[in-house]
């Protein structure tokens, strides 16, 4: 399979840089995967699992924030948050989702309320995923 150069960045640290076969990352109108030569097309990120295909075992990592973008020279993802899944903690997680349930009670109008709750919905999901996927791992 053909493989393409594939940076993931966060505001800390380079977090993946290499040649890869294929990234699956969630985006905020749904799931795509990336493979070689795609075209241009750049998306921004929901709290989700980001998986890096190529050799070995696909490696996942919880992405959260930011976007993506692709094209036919690679794919780089530039994210808020980027925790390979082995890191993640599920206190971590609930305390994520916990921030996430004040912020929409504290919303002050409808808008806010419901940008708001869309996140949490789309953290709780991430948060199942992650759990699937360790029950699947181990």
């Amino acid at each position: 399979m053909a493989t393409f150069p594939f940076e993931l960045v966060s505001p800390e640290r380079l977090v993946y840089s290499g040649s890869v076969t294929e990234v699956i990352v969630p985006g905020t109108e749904g799931e795509f995967g990336i493979l070689a030569g795609h075209s241009p097309f750049v998306s921004t990120l929901k709290p989700g699992v980001l998986t890096i295909k190529g050799d070995g075992a696909p490696r996942k990592l919880f992405v959260r924030g930011g976007f993506a973008e692709a094209n036919p020279a690679g794919l780089t993802v530039l994210a808020e948050t980027a925790i390979p899944l082995a890191e993640i903690r599920a206190e971590n997680l609930a305390q994520m989702i916990k921030d996430a349930q004040e912020d929409v009670e504290d919303a002050r109008d409808e808008a806010t309320r419901a940008s708001r709750q869309l996140f949490l919905e789309q953290l709780k999901s991430a948060a199942a995923a992650i759990e699937a996927d360790s029950r699947t791992s181990h």
